[in-house]
């Protein structure tokens, strides 16, 4: 296990996916992909997908900017946004990037964040990667932090063997 992987709580245990059989994933280890893999694509990434709930069940996805910190996929929004209002009432999301051909997937729990020093941490590196900078006390939007239950990641061209899966702990 990396200190990377244990400082973010990722239990380094990367593994298959449960996939149905006619997907035909590799059974063995050889290929899975390294944690820093998804990292180095989940700090990179310009556009995000969001996925929540709403309350009565339906889904609700939109790209967001957001940045990956700390081990986990920080984003801001309205706090009156479909979005804020699903995660008030279902507090779990699912964020993954673009591309289907480098996938990464992560499924978890949201909180908004309110830790003045992180605030501060997220409006800094926002401001470096967007050229733009979400002002840290705005009443009118909130921050939220995804902190990942499970990633999902592989890539389309060897998608059988690099198909990989890690639980994370804490």
């Amino acid at each position: 296990m990396t200190d990377e992987m244990e400082r973010h709580g990722t239990n380094g245990q990367a593994g298959r996916p449960r996939m149905p059989r006619e997907y035909a994933i590799a059974a063995d280890g050889e290929g899975l992909l390294p944690w820093s893999w998804a990292e180095e694509r989940l700090a990179a990434a310009r556009t995000y997908w969001l996925a929540t709930t709403r309350p009565d069940g339906r889904p609700h996805e939109m790209p967001v900017w957001g940045l990956w910190l700390e081990g986990a996929f920080y984003f801001s929004t309205a706090r009156r946004s479909r979005k804020a209002r699903n995660l008030a009432a279902r507090p779990q999301a699912v964020a993954h990037l673009e591309s289907g051909d480098e996938a990464v997937i992560l499924e978890g729990a949201v909180h908004e964040v309110t830790d003045a020093a992180l605030l501060a941490r997220f409006a800094d590196a926002y401001a470096a990667k967007y050229r733009f900078r979400p002002e840290p006390h705005d009443v009118a939007n909130g921050t939220y932090v995804l902190r990942p239950r499970v990633v999902f990641a592989w890539r389309e061209q060897d998608f059988p063997t690099s198909a990989t899966r890690w639980r994370v702990v804490g």
